[in-house]
C-alpha cells in the first residue's frame, strides 16, 4: 500500500487532539477536511481507526496499535530533518515541550525569553499538561516535571533548587474554624484538592515525620484541576489547601494565607528537565539544554 504522509499527519493530529476540532486547528485546515483524510485513510487500510461520537473522538484498537508505532517513526524522521536543516549546527527548527502544571513557572519567563534572544531561529511549542506519558511516542524534545517522577531512563537537567509542599489556609477560615496540629486532623476541615483529571482520584497530601513519609486522603469538599481556583478559593475563606511553596509565597507575604504544618513539610528536589538518552542530540535541543545548565546564577532559582 503507498503511504500518504499527509494522511499520516492527519491521523496523528486527530490521535493527540482527541478532536476533529482540535487537530483542524493544530493543522490548519477545516474539520471537515480532516475528516474527509481520516476516511480515505480507513478506507484504503480497510480498517476503522476512529471511533465518532457526537461528543467525543477515540482511536480503535487499531488505530491505538497504529499510532504507537507510527507515531515515534514520525518523531524520528521529523529529527532527521531539523538535523538535516540545522547547517553548520547552529539550531533552528520547532522544539516541543510538555510541562507539568505546577513546573510551568520554572522554565516559562526570563528563562524562555533569553533563549529565544539567543537563539532566534528555534520556535518552541509548550504544552502545559499533568497526563502521563512517553514524550519520545508523543513527538515531544523534552519535558519539564519534578524529578521525583521522571523515568529512570531518562537523562535529567534541574531547572531548580529543592522545593517544598505546604498546607495553607486564610486567616478568616482560621479565625472561623481553627487550625489542625497534625496531618491526621485534616479530616476534620474543609479541604480544597487537586486532581489532574476528571475520572481520577483526587491527590493525596504527603507529609513527613520522624522520617516516615505518609500521606492523607483528605476527602476535599471542592477540587479542581486548576491551582488558581484553589488559591482563590482558599484567600477567600474557602478552606485549607496544599501546594507549593512557591505558589503561595506571594500570597503568604501579603498575609493572605497562613503556611499551617510545616514541620510535616519538608523540602524535596525540585523540577528537571527531561529527554531521552539519544547518541546525536539536535542542536535546537542540546541549545535549551546548555541554556539551563550555564544561565547566569543570579537567574537561577534559589534553593
Amino acid at each position: 500500500m503507498t503511504v500518504d504522509l499527509n494522511l499520516v499527519s492527519v491521523f496523528l493530529a486527530v490521535a493527540e487532539a482527541k478532536s476533529f476540532r482540535g487537530a483542524a486547528e493544530r493543522l490548519g485546515v477545516t474539520r471537515s477536511a480532516v475528516s474527509q483524510a481520516i476516511r480515505r485513510m480507513e478506507d484504503r487500510m480497510e480498517v476503522a481507526l476512529v471511533q465518532r461520537t457526537t461528543r467525543s473522538v477515540s482511536l480503535t484498537e487499531a488505530g491505538v496499535r497504529l499510532h504507537q508505532r507510527v507515531a515515534p517513526a514520525v518523531a524520528e524522521v521529523e529529527l532527521a530533518l531539523d538535523t538535516a536543516q540545522d547547517r553548520d549546527d547552529k539550531p533552528t527548527g520547532q522544539l516541543r515541550l510538555a510541562v507539568s502544571s505546577i513546573a510551568e513557572r520554572f522554565i516559562c519567563g526570563p528563562l524562555l525569553a533569553s533563549f529565544t534572544h539567543a537563539h532566534p531561529g528555534v520556535q518552541i511549542d509548550i504544552t502545559v499538561t499533568d497526563e502521563e506519558f512517553d514524550i519520545v511516542a508523543e513527538g515531544y524534545d523534552a519535558g519539564v516535571r519534578l524529578g521525583e517522577v521522571i523515568e529512570q531512563d531518562m537523562i535529567a537537567v534541574p531547572v531548580s533548587g529543592d522545593q517544598r509542599q505546604m498546607v495553607v489556609a486564610a486567616p478568616s477560615y482560621m479565625k472561623r474554624f481553627g487550625a489542625p496540629s497534625h496531618p491526621a486532623e485534616l479530616s476534620q476541615h474543609c479541604c480544597i484538592g487537586w486532581r489532574p483529571a476528571p475520572e481520577m482520584a483526587p491527590y493525596r497530601w504527603e507529609f513527613e515525620e520522624d522520617g516516615r513519609e505518609f500521606d492523607v486522603a483528605v476527602n476535599p469538599r471542592i477540587t479542581t484541576n486548576d491551582m488558581w481556583v484553589m488559591v482563590r478559593t482558599a484567600c477567600a475563606g474557602g478552606g485549607l489547601t496544599f501546594g507549593m511553596e512557591e505558589t503561595f509565597r506571594p500570597y503568604i507575604k501579603r498575609g493572605e494565607l497562613v503556611p499551617l504544618l510545616e514541620q510535616y513539610c519538608p523540602p524535596f528536589r525540585g523540577f528537571f528537565l527531561y529527554f531521552a538518552d539519544r547518541r546525536n542530540l539536535p542542536p535546537k535541543l542540546r541549545a535549551l539544554i546548555d541554556h539551563v545548565r550555564y544561565r547566569p546564577a543570579s537567574r537561577r532559582p534559589k534553593r
